[in-house]
């Protein structure tokens, strides 16, 4: 929003960081004068690098394409440990089921029984083998 004071440097700041973040922002300009509306405009879409799109009465909508992020990509990186919460049924069927805790490690897998089992290594085809 740009209010009273007019364009200034923090509201030229919020708004870069707005495009940085979404890539299309919406301003409202509380000012009756359409002239300095309008010269708002062009001068954030200039100072921004955003391409004005629209101006419609006092909202004014820009759009700059938004920069890539780069994903860091730790290689040492392992699943983490998950926890399951294990229901075991009694064998009398009047008594409540007994709440475990597990946790399962990146390389475990938990059964339908819930027991705790390594996980094991995926088995590549002997046809795809024998083309390499």
């Amino acid at each position: 929003m740009v209010g009273g004071d007019g364009l200034t440097a923090a509201v030229k700041k919020e708004a870069d960081a707005a495009l940085n973040a979404h890539g299309l922002i919406k301003v409202r300009v509380f000012s009756d004068d359409r002239a300095a509306r309008e010269a708002m405009f062009q001068t954030l879409a200039d100072e921004l690098g955003a391409a004005p799109i629209q101006h419609i009465g006092k909202l004014l909508v820009l759009w700059r394409p938004m920069p890539e992020r780069e994903k860091t990509v730790d290689e040492d990186r392992m699943p983490g440990p998950r926890d399951f919460k294990v229901l075991k049924y009694s064998k009398r069927g009047g008594q409540r089921p007994e709440v475990k805790t597990l946790r399962v490690l990146g390389n475990q897998r938990l059964t339908s029984g819930g027991q705790i089992k390594r996980a094991k290594p995926k088995q590549i085809s002997i046809k795809k083998r024998s083309q390499t």
